[in-house]
């Protein structure tokens, strides 16, 4: 019993321990890294577009060759046009003037 608590715990802190970025900086370059001057590529994420859920006959009597096997997926987006403004601009931005910006970008 003894053994396996050990193993699961020594995964757990070395998933931990694997998931932190910037691991090969030590000392002084750790302390004084700069990270406006890296390049850093952003992770893109995507999420599953809602599918229709069937309960009932309707779940019972679907077709599967009539349904698409296709997943729609959808990018998730973090800030908007306003979230880069600053000063008067941000306080006086009317979101219903901007509808089509915010939704594209």
């Amino acid at each position: 019993m003894k053994k396996i608590v050990f193993t699961a715990l020594t995964i757990i802190i070395s998933f931990g321990a694997y998931a932190q970025k910037r691991n090969e900086f030590k000392g002084p370059a750790y302390k004084n890294y700069k990270p406006w001057q890296h390049d850093i590529v952003p992770t893109v994420v995507y999420t599953v577009v809602e599918k229709e859920n069937l309960t009932g006959p309707e779940y019972k009597n679907q077709k599967v060759w009539e349904s698409s096997n296709t997943e729609a997926y959808k990018k998730i987006t973090v800030g908007t046009k306003r979230s880069k403004l600053k000063g008067p601009a941000y306080k006086n931005y009317k979101p219903w003037l901007h509808k089509e910006e915010d939704r594209d970008s």
